[in-house]
């Protein structure tokens, strides 16, 4: 039950990042819950914000005509049905992706998602990120206002820096000739191409992840969009005059996240504005380097091939597809094919061994059969009574503060992410006289391993592979989910659960229902196959 010397955990850094950011966290925790707090659906949310972009800019383009951008975009917002609430939308949801990938990139630096098998998702969303900015400068070009000028004439003159061309292209826009037909045909062309270039980077950036969540949550889906439409149609875009190579310069309007940069750029020589963006996109592009902790290193899992049965749940289970199933070198009696690990994509979540019933996978030092010597070693060290409950939190959330680790009735020990814990081991503790066991985990969208929580549920109440054995009395079980800002609810909630646990104690707890799912589902399985199952059998748990 201790937490792995080595893991993929954040570095040093991470901390005071965390600090800095936390209130941020609290104040959406309060709006929001964690169950639905925005922040941990970032990355999502900048999906769905691309999605209605690409979606509203097919109908916007439609209507759109390359040798008379301006007034194109003038007869949209005036006499195409929904034209101005379309643009807006296309508008802020755009926005709302550059902010929300800000938003992803920040937490991902906080959780050290940054080295070892998960720098090809943080560099492919580098990538991403330049491709969304690119696809945006591209955008506001096409309505060719006197923001669209001052982002073609920076360009041109950050292009004109690199050896790419023979002539300088920043001449078309001196204003002493016409601008060719051939720069806006090239600009539409490349705004409408690079949405195929983020599928492919976004296809790229979860290549190492299993079952990746693309999209927000249902009620998150709703919300946003909502809010969106809402937005777009109360406080529409505004269409600033069209673009006059010939004008003098004067005040303009500028998109804040697409083209803020342009203000300083105006005062500064092209050279330094170019590099400005290469050390901006080269630093992202090395935190694989600089942001890895000095003297982390992943301890990748192993499998026992002598207990290895070929269920395939670890295979199921791995958040990143580190585990395949391959054929015995060494037939067995116990199955075909066996587990197996590559290191270079294994994390060290331990969460394969949560999930092998037959306790032979995981890290070094936190496999099942581990885990239960760990118990056991437990209790000749520390007395737990039946009117005391076992809290396990999870290192990587909330982790123990004192006023959990200090409570009256509680004996609390860290583990490593919750979905490693395996059930044998809650059974275990409860064997060995604790009256309950209180697990702590974060919530399930912001687990550092992405399914910990989830699958840990699922083993505990809906008898996923591993599960806790219906002889064990599920009342003196409780999973709690909180975020680090919600320190005071999970307080609350243990409380409630150590009272609930010595009302049991002293039999003056409420009855189990024979009609609660859960109960029927226990008393179902413990009816079948009647000791297949090599542990004892006498239920575990009875108040």
């Amino acid at each position: 039950m201790k937490v792995p010397k080595k893991a993929a955990t954040p570095p040093a850094a991470a901390a005071t990042l965390r600090r800095l950011l936390g209130p941020i966290d609290r104040f959406f925790d309060r709006v929001f819950g964690s169950a639905y707090n925005p922040l941990y659906q970032s990355g999502n949310l900048a999906v769905l914000f691309l999605a209605v972009a690409v979606v509203t800019g097919v109908y916007l383009f439609l209507f759109y005509q390359i040798g008379e951008a301006h007034a194109s975009v003038v007869r949209i917002e005036e006499e195409v049905f929904l034209g101005s609430f379309m643009r807006s939308l296309h508008r802020y949801s755009a926005d709302l992706a550059l902010v929300a990938l800000g938003v992803h990139m920040l937490r991902k630096l906080v959780q050290g998602h940054t080295w070892g098998p998960r720098a090809l998702a943080w560099r492919s969303g580098i990538l991403l990120l330049f491709v969304v900015l690119l696809c945006g400068w591209t955008g506001l070009i096409m309505v060719w206002d006197r923001q669209a000028l001052q982002l073609a004439v920076v360009g041109a003159e950050l292009i004109d820096l690199l050896p790419l061309f023979s002539e300088p292209i920043g001449r078309s826009f001196s204003g002493e000739v016409d601008i060719p037909s051939s720069f806006f045909f090239m600009n539409l062309f490349l705004h409408v191409a690079l949405p195929l270039g983020v599928a492919a980077g976004l296809w790229l950036h979860v290549a190492r992840v299993a079952r990746p969540a693309v999209v927000p949550s249902q009620p998150m889906r709703r919300f946003a969009l909502v809010s969106l439409g809402l937005f777009s149609l109360l406080v529409p875009v505004a269409l600033p005059p069209a673009a006059d190579l010939l004008e003098l310069p004067t005040r303009m309007p500028v998109d804040l996240f697409y083209s803020g940069w342009l203000v300083p750029a105006q005062h500064l020589p092209s050279w330094a504005v170019l590099l400005f963006w290469l050390l901006f996109f080269g630093v992202l592009w090395q935190a694989p380097v600089w942001w890895r902790p000095r003297d982390a290193e992943i301890e990748p899992s192993f499998v026992d091939e002598n207990r290895c049965t070929g269920c395939y749940q670890c295979y199921q289970d791995c958040p990143y597809e580190a585990i395949t199933m391959v054929e015995r070198e060494v037939p067995s009696s116990l199955s075909e094919l066996v587990a197996r690990v590559d290191p270079a994509v294994c994390v060290g979540c331990g969460i394969c061994a949560g999930s092998c019933a037959s306790m032979g996978v995981g890290p070094p030092g936190r496999v099942g059969r581990e885990q239960l010597t760990a118990v056991k070693g437990l209790s000749g060290e520390v007395s737990v009574g039946p009117d005391q409950v076992v809290l396990l939190s999870c290192a990587f959330g909330l982790g123990l503060p004192d006023e959990l680790a200090q409570k009256d009735g509680v004996v609390a020990f860290e583990s490593g992410c919750s979905g490693s814990v395996h059930t044998s081991a809650i059974e275990g503790l409860l064997r060995s006289g604790a009256g309950g066991v209180y697990l702590l985990s974060c919530p399930g969208r912001d687990c550092l391993f992405r399914e910990g929580p989830k699958w840990l549920e699922q083993r505990i109440y809906h008898d996923r592979e591993a599960e806790l054995q219906a002889r064990v009395d599920r009342r003196r079980v409780r999973l709690g989910s909180f975020s680090r800002s919600e320190a005071t609810l999970a307080h609350r909630d243990l409380d409630d659960f150590v009272a609930a646990v010595r009302e049991l104690q002293l039999g003056t707890a409420e009855p189990t229902d024979p009609e609660d799912p859960l109960c029927k589902s226990q008393l179902r399985r413990a009816a079948a196959e009647p000791g297949t199952d090599d542990r004892e059998q006498e239920p575990v748990g009875v108040g």
